[in-house]
């Protein structure tokens, strides 16, 4: 029997290649996104357009404007940096962004009797967001199970799959491409412009470009700058 897993579904990357991953491992994939004020919501319309394709079972988008507390570049009208990857946390991490997406997922999942979530998080080449390192993740794993009817009533284990976790962006890219993730139809910059163009600058596009290029494939998406 197939095992329905509630898979983290944002448009880009990263989440694009664990919906692939989560698939290929027999789990009957359930895509949720969030729509929570985000300056980079054209992502959000490319997960609106690929989740079925992709072979989502169905695709919830939840919606909640985190724009109402601000506090980050993505939420706010802080200025998305363009200087590089540098040592300190940026002010493009979401205060307790994926505290709040994976709360939704567990909800969902236990709604639908799934005991498998899924989240592309990366502790490699990212951006240094503390709320995509292992012991996060373990964290909140063993929080799942304490705080579910399901998982205390014995019914299951939670259990929060990170295939991306220990992979750099070249290698996820490579996995990516031999299942037959077409990229051309993600988007993973913050800041991209009003017709759909990636800035070439901020974080997420510099990574992405540093593992394309170490892939030594070329990156489909189009560039209004790079350096």
């Amino acid at each position: 029997m197939t095992k329905k897993a509630v898979i983290l579904y944002s448009g880009g990357l990263d989440s694009t290649t664990c919906l692939a991953i989560a698939g290929t491992q027999g789990f009957e994939p359930y895509a949720i996104s969030f729509a929570y004020g985000q300056r980079h919501g054209l992502e959000l319309e490319f997960a609106k357009a690929n989740a079925r394709p992709m072979g989502a079972k169905e695709h919830l988008v939840v919606e909640f404007d985190l724009r109402m507390m601000g506090g980050s570049a993505l939420t706010s009208d802080i200025a998305v940096p363009k200087e590089g990857v540098g040592e300190h946390i940026p002010v493009t991490y979401v205060p307790a962004r994926n505290t709040i997406f994976l709360s939704f997922a567990l909800g969902w999942a236990e709604v639908l009797g799934a005991f498998d979530i899924f989240i592309g998080v990366n502790a490699l080449d990212y951006s240094g967001y503390p709320d995509c390192r292992p012991e996060y993740i373990a964290a909140f794993e063993t929080m799942a199970n304490l705080a579910t009817k399901a998982g205390v009533e014995g019914k299951g284990r939670f259990t929060v799959h990170t295939p991306l976790i220990s992979m750099t962006k070249a290698e996820i890219i490579g996995k990516g491409l031999s299942l037959g993730v077409d990229y051309s139809r993600t988007l993973s910059c913050y800041d991209p412009t009003p017709e759909g163009g990636a800035c070439g600058l901020c974080d997420s596009c510099r990574l992405r470009l540093k593992g394309f290029a170490e892939a030594g494939v070329a990156d489909p998406v189009r560039y209004v700058a790079r350096d």
